[in-house]
């Protein structure tokens, strides 16, 4: 099955970049670009992407912006954002976390890097697992937002006690096959809690089960580094 892309980003050489070397790959293509979040906004609607590849310093509506309307809208259920951006900050880490992105790279990264990531979170999964972007986890995903929880704490009862072990160790950024050896368990079953887990709390990807983790006190956060 093909990934189908849409590009937002206010550089169109970078655009034009990222269009070759996606559409290099057997198992993606590019659908559109943008070159703001207007635009990204709009595309999404019309082409119904699986990723869209998402900047967050545009002009006009930005990429944190766009991500939010984009992943509120029911029609747009199946696509996921990856930001990719020069501005790896912690806050613009959990900003876009909280509004419902998959995962989060640095322009830095390498091409092998960038297709992964691409299918890892075409696939559901999010990137949460290298040590700097849970280390920002902890840190921002528990401070005050203006906004209720992704969901109510009571809906955690909802969850078999093995759901919960597996989604305290999804959110401590541990990957389905850390946490299949943790547990003595196959990775497909570790898939299936997962999945149970996020139709339990109504959370679209793993990159909301692991804010709700957070955000409801199953998980707690480290305490700061003196």
């Amino acid at each position: 099955m093909t990934i189908r892309v849409l590009l937002a980003d206010d550089q169109a050489l970078l655009r034009g970049t990222f269009r070759l070397l996606i559409d290099s790959c057997d198992d993606m293509e590019v659908v559109g670009e943008a070159a703001d979040g207007h635009q990204a906004v709009e595309l999404a609607r019309s082409h119904r992407p699986d990723i869209v590849l998402m900047d967050i310093r545009m002009p006009g509506a930005d990429g944190l912006a766009a991500t939010a309307t984009i992943c509120e809208d029911p029609d747009l259920a199946s696509t996921r954002v990856l930001i990719l951006t020069m501005f790896e900050t912690e806050e613009y880490v959990a900003q876009a976390l909280r509004v419902g992105a998959s995962g989060f790279l640095g322009k830095y990264v390498t091409t092998d890097a960038l297709l992964n990531g691409i299918r890892t979170v075409a696939a559901g999964e999010a990137l949460l697992s290298p040590g700097a972007t849970q280390a920002l986890i902890t840190r921002f995903l528990t401070l005050p937002t203006s906004g209720p929880p992704l969901a109510p704490a009571e809906r955690l009862a909802d969850l078999t006690p093995r759901e919960q072990e597996v989604t305290v160790l999804a959110a401590l950024g541990k990957s389905n096959d850390q946490i299949a050896q943790e547990l003595f368990l196959s990775v497909l079953t570790v898939r299936t809690h997962i999945q149970r887990a996020m139709t339990k709390l109504g959370a679209r990807d793993r990159a909301q089960l692991v804010v709700i983790a957070y955000q409801n006190g199953l998980v707690r956060p480290a305490p700061p580094r003196s």
